[in-house]
């Protein structure tokens, strides 16, 4: 086992601390990206592919450490598991050796990039030789402000004096960065579907995360809602936020609300619209137009929308 870590821009996850004395070999991290994380066993089909996976969206962490072989790989999870049940992380599944399947190491091990392991071939050599001696383990954890974390741990023993190994997997739920490529909708368009459909989703007004104040990117839409306005001035509009269903109904309410003001107050002070022809309600995630169980829905689902009085 190294000396000491041989990944020179890696750290731990705050999330969750290294096993004592393990050494941190390989490590990669993206800001937001998609992720699969095993969530079954995997049958003997000779497909080595997963009864289950969790296709997720988020920010991705993977860490790869090597740990002495002094220690039992059952030692370093049972401590991953504690830890993780000390946080209020629900277990969506767990497995060890034959119950995982048996060609569950095979598959864990196409999984794990060699190429992302910094150093020496043999901190490799861990999830080869105790790919036949594994254990996993699929938990889900909620922070306080709402939002959904899940962490995958893949540990294997100690085999023939070698070391032990830990593959660690994070995703942590977040909305994906905004801005670096637009594509608003054009003030004609946004009249097309209030004429067609009474309603209009507006997907470029920017807020961070629990904030209601209107971020300056959110120009460029505003923008076009007041053009559409101002073409029609006998138009008087519903300016309705929505989020998605994280957190409390009652916080989200009360959020959605304050955000649906905030535009009519951009609109009404930046691009002189009267405020008489804008009415802002906030309803939450009481009109999903996608499923909440993932990002890309949750994604989706936080917008304002401009509904015809």
């Amino acid at each position: 086992m190294p000396k000491q870590d041989t990944v020179k821009a890696g750290k731990d996850h705050p999330l969750l601390s290294r096993f004592a004395g393990a050494k941190l070999v390989g490590y990669a991290a993206k800001e937001f990206d998609a992720a699969s994380l095993v969530a079954g066993k995997v049958p003997d089909d000779a497909k080595r592919k997963p009864e289950k996976e969790l296709a997720l969206e988020g920010r991705t962490t993977r860490l790869i450490y090597n740990f002495a072989p002094e220690r039992s790989g059952l030692e370093v999870m049972r401590n991953h598991e504690a830890a993780l049940q000390a946080a209020g992380f629900i277990t969506l599944f767990s497995c060890a050796t034959a119950a995982c399947g048996k060609d569950f190491g095979e598959m864990m091990l196409a999984r794990i990039d060699a190429h992302m392991i910094e150093g020496s071939t043999a901190y490799w050599e861990p999830f080869n030789h105790g790919r036949d001696a594994e254990r996993y383990l699929l938990a889900r954890g909620t922070r306080p402000d709402g939002s959904v974390v899940h962490a995958a741990i893949y540990v294997v023993d100690p085999v023939d004096k070698r070391n032990g190994g830990v593959l660690l997997d994070i995703v942590e739920a977040r909305a994906m960065d905004t801005g670096k490529v637009t594509a608003n909708l054009s003030a004609e368009t946004m009249a097309k579907n209030i004429a067609s459909e009474g309603k209009v989703a507006i997907y470029g007004v920017y807020f961070d995360t629990d904030k209601a104040e209107v971020k300056p990117q959110s120009k460029a839409a505003l923008d076009e809602m007041a053009k559409l306005l101002k073409s029609q001035p006998e138009l008087k509009v519903y300016i309705v936020g929505h989020t998605d269903a994280q957190g409390t109904l009652a916080h989200n309410l009360e959020l959605s609300q304050r955000r649906a003001d905030a535009v009519v107050k951009a609109l009404e002070g930046g691009y002189k619209i009267d405020g008489r022809r804008m009415l802002a309600k906030g309803v939450a995630s009481l009109a999903p137009v996608a499923s909440n169980d993932a990002e890309a829905g949750r994604e989706k689902n936080r917008r304002v929308e401009l509904v015809k009085q």
